[in-house]
């Protein structure tokens, strides 16, 4: 049982962090191990956003476990080395946490090589790569995490996050949503439910050349709508090709630069709750997350079976 959250203000900009904060706040009780926030600011920039850790945040027992610091700044040091050889260059850097880093970087080519240099570094993984993405994701609750990386004040136009209940896979960072879509920028997902053919699904994409860093199903989600989106499929198909393509009960979200999507399987067995009016639309796993927000009396609706809906900022 984990909770997932949207919003979107159609042609504004807002606060979004800090509403993002209050609806996943709200749906602690349905996954208090992780949370997750995908916001996305105004862009207007030619420079990429890049999100990445060097080392791992693992709770074992009632604590959380973590590498020395003098290891994650060699690391650290390593991935600048990678970015500079891919052709890159370092505009802004700031370290969030010891093994948590926002880079602002410039770079023209290939996406795809310049992540695989990053990664290459030992224990480096890239959690979002865009003009307007931010993505990160942390052990504790969302009030712990937006506290933890300023998230609080973020301005943009939308967002999704996650709150995550370990069931099948560890409780850190690497196994926390959202997922970026490598190696597309600006893309991510959040997923609540199971997918019972992800290894047949995973070892297909996997010889296509795509990238898996968990053993979550959840970034199974993201990596299929990446493979789509790099034959040339807009979003709104390749969500409807989902619901015949991956198998098991699942509700999720994803989000573009300019847009919000929402996809509910044939037995939607996974709940979700939509407000919309004209320049506002909220999901939400339950109503109490969209309350958050908009305490007076509003209409909500679930999406049917089978349902996708794409909207756009």
């Amino acid at each position: 049982m984990c909770g997932i959250a949207g919003i979107i203000h159609k042609g504004k900009s807002t606060n979004v962090g800090g509403e993002m904060q209050q609806m996943l706040q709200s749906l602690k009780h349905r996954g208090p191990d992780s949370t997750g926030y995908a916001l996305y600011g105004t862009g207007g920039t030619q420079d990429y956003i890049l999100r990445f850790k060097v080392g791992e945040n693992v709770k074992e027992g009632s604590s959380a476990i973590m590498e020395d610091a003098s290891l994650y700044e060699k690391r650290r040091n390593e991935v600048n080395e990678k970015i500079v050889e891919a052709g890159g260059n370092i505009v802004k850097e700031e370290q969030i946490t010891p093994y948590s880093f926002r880079y602002v970087t410039s770079f023209e080519g290939d996406l795809l090589e310049f992540a695989r240099k990053i990664e290459s570094v030992e224990m480096a993984e890239i959690l979002s790569l865009g003009k307007s993405l931010e993505l990160v994701k942390d052990i504790g609750d969302a009030k712990v995490v937006a506290d933890q990386y300023g998230l609080n004040n973020f301005e943009g136009t939308h967002g999704i996050g996650h709150t995550r209940m370990a069931t099948e896979s560890g409780v850190d960072i690497r196994s926390a949503h959202p997922y970026w879509a490598y190696p597309f920028s600006d893309v991510s997902v959040v997923h609540n439910g199971q997918l019972t053919n992800y290894w047949n699904n995973r070892r297909g994409l996997e010889r296509k050349g795509m990238r898996f860093m968990s053993s979550c199903d959840s970034e199974l989600i993201a990596v299929y709508l990446a493979n789509k989106i790099r034959d040339g499929i807009g979003l709104e198909e390749a969500m409807r090709s989902s619901l015949t393509d991956l198998d098991g009960v699942f509700t999720y979200m994803v989000a573009t630069q300019d847009q919000l999507g929402m996809a509910k399987d044939s037995m939607a067995a996974k709940p979700m709750v939509l407000y919309e009016s004209d320049d506002l639309v909220l999901c939400a796993s339950e109503e109490v997350a969209i309350r958050s927000l908009l305490p007076h009396e509003i209409d909500t609706y679930d999406p049917y079976e089978s349902e996708v809906k794409v909207w756009q900022a």
